[in-house]
């Protein structure tokens, strides 16, 4: 599947959303991918966990567990987790910071491999990472469906997504569609 294949795969599911939105990370853009709505497919999600495994195998990167975040990452992260016959858990947010729940364990000797679906500044994912760094487990890759930063965001490891994508993120006080007055949607799970 080619980024291209991707892009339509979103707009087809109506995942491809402009207007004007406040992102999860804060940041406000008049684009949006709200992945779930193709994700909500087990065939559309086994389609691209296989294609984002099959990057991580080509980079001969040896995986014991997935982590992804709650709530995004949950679904993709158990889809790769299935291809690639591991554990598939999820950090969830409490009191303001991911962390492991419902007795979820990562040993420190496990190799980690952090599954988002849609990273635009990298804030989730990175405390993800801290998560596991914090617990001595060591993290191996991070891959997503979509990259909003075109690859700018480096977490340290070996990264892939089936789509990069650059869209314009604006912080509110320099934000075009607050300025000419736009109503302001907040799709995402952070609050």
């Amino acid at each position: 599947m080619c980024q291209e294949e991707l892009k339509e795969l979103f707009k087809k599911n109506k995942a491809l959303l402009n207007g004007h939105f406040k992102l999860s990370s804060g940041l406000h853009s008049n684009t949006y991918f709200q992945s779930a709505l193709i994700l909500q497919h087990p065939k559309e999600s086994s389609k691209l966990a296989l294609k984002l495994a099959d990057k991580v195998r080509k980079d001969d990167i040896a995986v014991e567990v997935v982590v992804s975040p709650a709530i995004g990452g949950i679904i993709i992260g158990h889809e790769i987790g299935r291809v690639l016959n591991v554990r598939a858990v999820f950090a969830e947010r409490v009191d303001g910071e991911l962390l492991l729940r419902r007795s979820f364990t990562i040993d420190k000797q496990e190799r980690v491999l952090v599954v988002e679906d849609v990273i635009t500044t990298g804030l989730s994912t990175r405390e993800v990472i801290n998560t596991i760094k914090s617990i001595g487990a060591e993290v191996v890759g991070v891959v997503s469906l979509v990259d909003r930063s075109a690859g700018k965001v480096d977490f340290g490891v070996p990264r892939f997504s089936l789509l990069n994508f650059e869209v314009k993120n604006y912080k509110e006080e320099n934000c075009p569609m607050c300025k000419a007055g736009n109503a302001i949607d907040k799709p995402g799970s952070r609050k």
